[in-house]
């Protein structure tokens, strides 16, 4: 409808034509779905590829944060793991520095 293409939306529901399957189509069967102008396909095919695009930019911030996220828990159970050896290194010298008095 934003793209003022609203004559098709009966139809786009009649098949139950989502997000998901919005994104799949291509000219073929756009023009199966009744859309005879080929100047409303090709509306719609810039669109579809803008919003594909932008998907993928999505997709890969995510992934990117996942990355990020997950260097992040690498690194904190690293500091982890040297503070407990460094605790326990300290217990030790105290235990054998009490052990020799």
């Amino acid at each position: 409808m934003s793209l003022n293409l609203e004559q098709y939306v009966s139809e786009f529901s009649a098949q139950n034509i989502n997000g998901e399957h919005l994104l799949q189509l291509d000219g073929s069967k756009l023009k199966a779905l009744g859309m005879t102008s080929s100047q409303d396909r090709a509306i719609i095919k810039r669109k579809l590829k803008e919003m594909k695009a932008s998907l993928e930019k999505a997709r890969k911030a995510q992934e990117k944060m996942e990355k990020q996220r997950e260097k992040l828990r690498k690194k904190e159970q690293e500091q982890l793991q040297r503070r407990s050896k460094k605790t326990d290194k300290c217990s030790s010298d105290a235990t054998e520095g009490a052990n020799e008095q």
